[in-house]
């Protein structure tokens, strides 16, 4: 199928044609109890897990027999299917205990084998079955690997396939066909692990498909956990809902994986899947041939010229990190121009190119890589000797992750930190990006809950413009998506269910006419539908799935089977696009403008601390740098452990080799607020309905009305950068209030400013300097986000 604009999961290619009944017809052969009665297959399940674990009556002696013999098996796996000798870190204790029945979290730094901790466990249970006659052969059960990153987990089951280990990756690039070969495996039980993303668990015939494998769902695997907590640095709405599948598909065990966990954020996880503190494995972030190194630039003019001087001091693979997609292509360009082998790396590069990009790097044809996040997932290089942050990490747990890639062969590395007052202002832009303006933000509710939906009965389902929605009401995708996860999983009124695409068009490439002629006349009609619903123009066909079925009546999953036959077969090259979301009304939704009032204050007080907390956390990076002590126990303690053997010093960070000395950062000189420029704006920009908006013009903050009006181009942008942004929404919320600015604005009315003459802010070193906002839009920032979710690269 053609490459669309999104890879959401839509679920109009997914187990479409699977009747639910054929797959409860499916009966586990399981054992009779001691005494004769057959017992219930979910009831029967739970008695079966191999060891202690909830409803097992085994004794002591028993576990610990159970438990030798557990860790025999794993080690024999590890040695025959994955080549190693040994366990490492806290693998053995996690392997053991999820082997046992019970479920885990672990928390290891990056690289240091987290995957093995539910690879070994599922190619495991098919023999303890059978050695244990617990099970006949195909009723052992599917794990199921739950992970943001289509890439990664496309990695994972190429490599798992190699060893001759069954497992498939259920994602949006799969064709009809494929989707269809790997529900004939799982209905036979001859997969041992599922990879998806967690919006896959918006499909209910995925859930039921899941639920009703034989043997059932063994063993749940959840990658990149941090994300399900609230207190997370990278907190997904969407993984919210893995605890629900579990629940829903009587998942028997539960492991989550992390790099980065805080005390808090490990206990929000913990507290989510009821695991016990006893199942929480963790090894510390420190790694002692890490020497991490901090430096203040006062300029960004400056760091150019250092960071050549470090990278011709310190050779070897590197990976130089940047926020903004086009200052990674310009830093790239000015090292080449220095005779550095260099090459730029973000999101908004074609696959091909990043696959070679990396491909180079892994193979030492390439030294330095200039990256943004996008970087760095699932790269296993073990001899990366460098790691510079030439801006700002956003957050604590992503400066650990990243340096966590250097030195993997414990060789030393050097990381290398430049702090920045510019850099610091590009972070707070980001943070403040999220939370919309209180009445935008009431309004998106109203429209959320209008009459056709307030008409509706409880059980009844609907569908949502999302991307009307974030342009009308101002506000990004990812805080969209947490509002509406809130108002499914806090407030309980809707449930997101299987989305689909709104749009199909396609490039006849072959005998397409007498394909579908031939397909009509052998009593297809859905293929006679398709032609005469379909528009022809210039080279791309497009046809409207959703009007033949209002017409027709057809099931929508035969006529998107045709389509994907038709694509299969290279007769057309099949695009698609616009995913919309449909949900299900689960309680009686608000229908009061009081009603409505408690819900949006509720909510938005929510948002406002999600704002706080996001700046803290960008302030939490500076004072790790700055602080009175060694960065590497500062890590470790952010982190909630210590050095080993309580050392209060690496010997070897910044803050020690120094005797002691502080990265020094003078404070940022606070302006006094500047009326004529508050004025100014005023002027350039018409809007009077929304002083955060007015805010985000003047200190250079993009969102989907900036752009939807052009407020980017005009004379009022970033003009205010050197602001408080507080200060700043004050004064426009008292503006706003006042009617002596004149009437609310509509797109149409904005008229376009020049920006010839403006005077630029930015200084030049050879390249495009960190505070150069121009280049602020969402398009060219990275964020690490589920790949089924990429509508648009955006910012992290």
């Amino acid at each position: 199928m053609g490459e669309s604009d999104s890879e959401f999961d839509s679920g109009d290619e997914i187990f479409d044609n699977v009747d639910v009944e054929d797959l409860t017809d499916v009966k586990a052969s399981l054992k009779h109890t001691t005494d004769g009665e057959d017992v219930p297959f979910t009831s029967k399940r739970q008695k079966i897990t191999a060891g202690a674990g909830p409803g097992s009556e085994s004794k002591p002696d028993d576990d610990a027999a159970l438990d030798e013999d557990n860790l025999e098996l794993a080690q024999r796996i590890l040695r025959d299917k994955f080549g190693h000798k040994d366990f490492r870190h806290e693998q053995k204790g996690a392997i053991t205990r999820v082997l046992a029945g019970k479920s885990a979290l672990v928390v290891f730094p990056t690289g240091a084998g987290k995957s093995l901790c539910y690879q070994i466990p599922a190619v495991a249970f098919p023999e303890m079955d059978e050695s244990r006659g617990l099970r006949e052969p195909g009723e052992s059960g599917i794990t199921i690997v739950i992970s943001p990153l289509l890439a990664l987990m496309k990695d994972q089951v190429d490599a798992l396939k190699k060893r001759g280990i069954s497992a498939e990756c259920i994602d949006s690039t799969k064709s009809w066909d494929e989707l269809q070969a790997i529900n004939q495996q799982l209905s036979r039980g001859e997969l041992r692990m599922v990879y998806c993303a967690p919006e896959r668990l918006n499909n209910e015939r995925f859930v039921q498909q899941m639920a009703h494998v034989p043997g059932g769902v063994r063993f749940v695997a959840v990658d990149e956990a941090h994300c399900i907590s609230e207190w997370g640095h990278s907190f997904r709405p969407e993984y919210l809902k893995v605890a629900r599948f579990v629940k829903e598909t009587k998942a028997e065990r539960v492991i989550c994986l992390t790099a980065t966990a805080t005390a808090k954020v490990v206990k929000d996880i913990c507290a989510t899947f009821e695991i016990e503190d006893r199942g929480v494995f963790r090894t510390s972030p420190y790694r002692p041939n890490l020497h991490l190194f901090a430096e203040y630039v006062p300029h960004p003019d400056n760091k150019f010229g250092k960071l050549c001087a470090f990278l011709k001091e310190n050779t070897g693979p590197t990976l130089v990190y940047v926020t903004i997609q086009k200052e990674s292509e310009d830093l790239a360009a000015a090292l080449q121009a220095a005779d550095f082998d260099a090459k730029a790396f973000h999101a908004g590069m074609k696959v091909e190119q990043k696959i070679k990009l990396q491909d180079d790097f892994m193979a030492n044809r390439v030294r330095i890589i200039v990256a943004t996040i996008a970087f760095g997932m699932g790269v296993d290089k073990a001899d990366i000797r460098n790691i510079v942050h030439y801006t700002q990490a956003s957050t604590v747990e992503e400066y650990s992750q990243q340096i966590g890639r250097a030195g993997r062969d414990g060789a030393r590395s050097n990381c290398m930190f430049y702090l920045c007052h510019a850099d610091s202002y590009i972070r707070e832009n980001f943070a403040r990006g999220d939370l919309p303006s209180y009445e935008p933000f009431r309004k998106l509710l109203e429209d959320i809950f209008n009459d056709e939906v307030t008409s509706l009965k409880v059980g009844d389902e609907f569908k949502k413009d999302t991307n009307t929605q974030m342009k009308q009401f101002d506000i990004r995708q990812n805080p969209l998506s947490v509002i509406y996860a809130t108002l499914e999983l806090h407030h309980n009124l809707i449930r997101a269910i299987t989305p689909e695409y709104s749009q199909y068009s396609f490039e006849i490439t072959g005998a397409y006419y007498m394909f579908m002629k031939n397909m009509a006349s052998r009593d297809r009609p859905e293929a006679k539908a398709i032609l005469d619903n379909s528009e022809k123009k210039a080279k791309y066909t497009y046809v409207d799935v959703n009007a033949i079925v209002r017409k027709t009546g057809y099931l929508r999953a035969n006529i998107i089977q045709i389509l994907d036959h038709l694509d299969r077969d290279n007769i057309i090259k099949l695009t698609t696009k616009g995913v919309v979301p449909k949900f299900r009304l689960l309680s009686e939704p608000p229908s009061t403008a009081a009603e409505l009032d408690v819900l949006t204050g509720a909510m938005y007080a929510d948002l406002e601390q999600k704002e706080r907390d996001a700046l803290a956390r960008s302030r939490e990076v500076v004072d790790l740098i700055t602080g009175p002590g060694c960065f590497a126990l500062a890590l470790a303690r952010h982190f909630g452990m210590d050095l080993p053997g309580g050392k209060a010093q690496c010997g070897h960070c910044s803050f020690c080799v120094s005797g002691g000395k502080r990265v020094s950062v003078p404070p940022p000189v606070k302006k006094p607020l500047d009326r004529v420029g508050i004025q100014m704006v005023l002027d350039e920009c018409p809007v009077r309905d929304d002083p955060r908006f007015l805010a985000r013009v003047a200190f250079g903050i993009m969102s989907p009305r900036v752009r939807d009006l052009k407020m980017h181009q005009t004379a009022a942008w970033e003009s205010m950068q050197d602001q408080d942004f507080e200060e700043l929404l004050m004064e426009f919320t008292a503006a706003c209030k006042s009617a002596k600015h004149g009437p609310t604005t509509t797109s149409a009315s904005v008229q376009q400013q020049p920006t010839e003459g403006r005077a630029s802010t930015s200084t030049q070193l050879g390249i495009r300097c960190a505070h150069q906002r121009s280049t602020f839009k969402d398009v060219t920032l990275d964020h690490v986000q589920p790949d089924s979710m990429k509508l648009k690269e955006t910012r992290g």
